[in-house]
């Protein structure tokens, strides 16, 4: 049983599907109801299960309202994917507080608060895994992205907090850390940004952008029992991007 959040679109539908395929329920959410059932009713076409649960998840009554969704109608939570997020690209000196409260909020906040629900009832049930996604911006930085940065760094760090304190309780907590994705999002980003998809792939070693769906794969992989002595770490799925660190 797993929930993805941010999961109509992009990275996080990749993520939802490739889990249902390996045989897991999920619940698949956004913030409103329409996109959600649209990937839902996808995955039970394919013959998976899937439900769909329309939550704020930077509001911890929806949260709580979420997983207690996931309880009720697949009984339990096994699997937490923190994929819903926000990215903004913007000189510091003109970010406005707002800007930087809302992806906060939306990058930090509510991974801390999804897990926090979630663990709630992995811990009375003996266990599970929460996988972050978080960014390579986690582990480096670029200019114009202050609030973005210092979010997917902070969720790092919460990573290996809950990693570590929940261990000897049987919930796992991982992260991973992709590069540039070809999705919406990335592309509203090289508007925003004055950059290009020939930019990103000169800077990356492997020389394109990932797929959603390689991703997913490594998300999967946490999530199994393959990768059951892993936990407060992180996996980086950026086409070499990090460890290149030149321009």
């Amino acid at each position: 049983m797993a929930i993805v959040t941010g999961s109509s679109t992009g990275i996080g539908e990749a993520i939802a599907t490739e889990l249902a395929a390996a045989g897991a329920a999920v619940v698949v959410n956004s913030r409103s109801h329409s996109p959600a059932e649209r990937v839902a009713h996808e995955i039970r076409a394919r013959g998976g299960s899937a439900i769909a649960v329309a939550a704020d998840v930077c509001d911890s009554v929806q949260v709580e309202a979420l997983v207690a969704a996931a309880v009720e109608h697949l009984g339990g939570v096994h699997i937490l994917v923190n994929n819903a997020g926000a990215g903004l690209v913007v000189p510091s000196e003109e970010l406005a507080e707002a800007d930087w409260r809302r992806l906060i909020d939306v990058d930090l906040t509510a991974p801390f608060l999804c897990a926090q629900a979630a663990a709630r009832h992995m811990l009375s049930a003996g266990g599970g895994v929460i996988v972050n996604i978080a960014s390579a911006l986690g582990h480096t930085a670029m200019p114009g992205r202050a609030a973005y940065a210092s979010a997917k760094h902070g969720l790092i760090g919460l990573t290996k907090v809950l990693g570590i304190e929940w261990a000897s309780r049987g919930v796992r907590c991982v992260a991973v850390s992709p590069g540039y994705v070809a999705t919406e999002l990335v592309k509203e980003n090289m508007r925003r940004g004055g950059f290009d998809q020939h930019d990103i792939e000169r800077r990356t070693p492997l020389g394109r952008l990932a797929t959603p769906e390689e991703v997913a794969r490594v998300v999967a992989f946490l999530a199994s029992d393959g990768a059951s002595y892993m936990t407060a770490s992180h996996v980086l799925v950026d086409g070499g991007w990090v460890g290149y660190g030149g321009f």
